[in-house]
C-alpha cells in the first residue's frame, strides 16, 4: 500500500507548531499548495523538509571538501559557447 509523506511524518511522531503569519503570505501559500493539489499544512511541511535536506546536503559536501580537498579546482571549466572562451573560475 502506498503511503503519503504526511502519513510517514505522523508515524515518526508529531508535535504541534502554531504560526502567526501575514494574510498575504497565507494566500500565496494557499495558491502554491493548490497548484500541487496539497493542503497548506502539507505544502509548508514539505518545503521545510526540502530546505532542511538542502542544508544537510550542503554541510555534507563542505565536510567532504574539508576532508578530501576541493575537487572542483582540478576540473577544467567548460568552454562558454556564446563567447568562445572559458569562463573564469570563481
Amino acid at each position: 500500500m502506498e503511503r503519503s509523506g504526511a502519513a510517514t511524518l505522523l508515524d515518526m511522531g508529531s508535535t504541534v507548531l502554531s504560526l502567526r503569519i501575514d494574510g498575504e503570505l497565507l494566500d500565496r501559500l494557499r495558491q502554491h499548495a493548490a497548484k500541487r493539489g496539497m493542503s497548506v499544512q502539507d505544502y509548508v511541511v514539505r518545503t521545510l523538509i526540502r530546505d532542511d535536506f538542502d542544508e544537510r546536503f550542503t554541510a555534507a559536501v563542505e565536510d567532504t571538501e574539508k576532508f578530501y580537498g576541493d575537487s572542483r579546482r582540478d576540473v577544467t571549466p567548460p568552454v562558454d559557447a556564446r563567447r568562445g572562451a572559458t569562463p573564469p573560475i570563481t
